[in-house]
């Protein structure tokens, strides 16, 4: 009686998921419908948004998105997966408990704190270097970059943990070395488990709105410049929604945005998975 309990309480709640995920997108669909109708697929390659005139595209925003998240995963992935080998297999374990803690510490540090530092002091650094004020893509991406960089390096160290001791040893008994061994076989074993990781990443990436607010400038034009202000998906419906709600072209068009980002989400993270099958 009670493993059948136990298995209908495993399937309801991976049911549940899954209601709720077909859910939340069935009410973006809806919610969205409006713009689709008037705009068509138009809108989403369409980079000119006026609330005044009723016009909305959201290539500017989407552009924005994926470019800020592509540069801040280039950034983060190499740096990350180097932290974990050198957390697991370089560091004297004396001291590896203590650096684990600390980057466990940084991936649970809020991002309005991380928006907050990257806009008193990578903000100017980055003016200064590139010229202009600073806030744009490129400060977004490298604030976002440092936001996922401990998640990816958690992740990655205990994948990297998780591979078996006596396989490890066996290829050092061959006579390979270590660059032979985590390229070889520590690697592709955990591959599954830093494939996780940077899944988490990514998505924190995408969806990410409290440090870009700070960051990214708001302007939501396409920008042929890194330091110029932007406006990513996210960034958008937090600026826009309290005054779009008594209008519904701007909340339809905004509910559209979410939707584009839910897919983009989506097809990321499969995207990636197939790939590294």
């Amino acid at each position: 009686m009670k493993e059948l309990s136990f298995k209908v309480l495993i399937r309801f709640g991976a049911y549940f998921v899954v209601f709720l995920a077909l859910l939340l997108f069935a009410v973006l669909v809806f919610k969205s419908s409006a713009t689709f109708k008037s705009f068509g697929i138009g809108f989403i390659f369409d980079s000119v948004w006026d609330v005044n005139k009723g016009h909305f595209g959201g290539g500017a925003a989407i552009y924005a998105t994926l470019l800020s998240t592509a540069l801040a995963m280039i950034f983060a992935l190499p740096v990350a997966l180097g932290v974990g080998v050198f957390l697991t297999h370089i560091l004297a374990k004396r001291f590896r408990a203590f650096f684990s803690i600390c980057i466990e510490l940084l991936a649970a540090i809020p991002s309005i704190i991380y928006g907050m530092w990257g806009f008193l002091y990578f903000v100017p650094l980055v003016g200064s270097i590139f010229g202009g004020s600073g806030v744009g893509l490129l400060a977004s991406a490298g604030v976002l970059a440092i936001m996922i960089l401990p998640l990816i390096a958690c992740v990655s160290k205990d994948a990297i943990n998780a591979v078996p001791k006596s396989v490890v040893e066996s290829a050092y008994a061959l006579g390979a070395t270590r660059a032979q061994v985590l390229c070889q076989v520590v690697l592709p074993r955990a591959k599954t488990g830093i494939l996780a990781g940077a899944i988490l990443a990514l998505a924190r990436a995408l969806g990410e709105t409290m440090a870009v607010v700070f960051l990214m400038g708001g302007v939501l034009k396409v920008q042929p410049s890194l330091v110029e202000p932007a406006s990513s998906i996210a960034l958008t419906i937090a600026l826009q929604f309290g005054e779009a709600m008594t209008n519904r072209e701007h909340e339809s068009a905004l509910f559209a945005l979410a939707l584009i980002l839910f897919v983009i989400s989506a097809l990321c993270s499969s995207g990636v998975r197939y790939v590294f099958k």
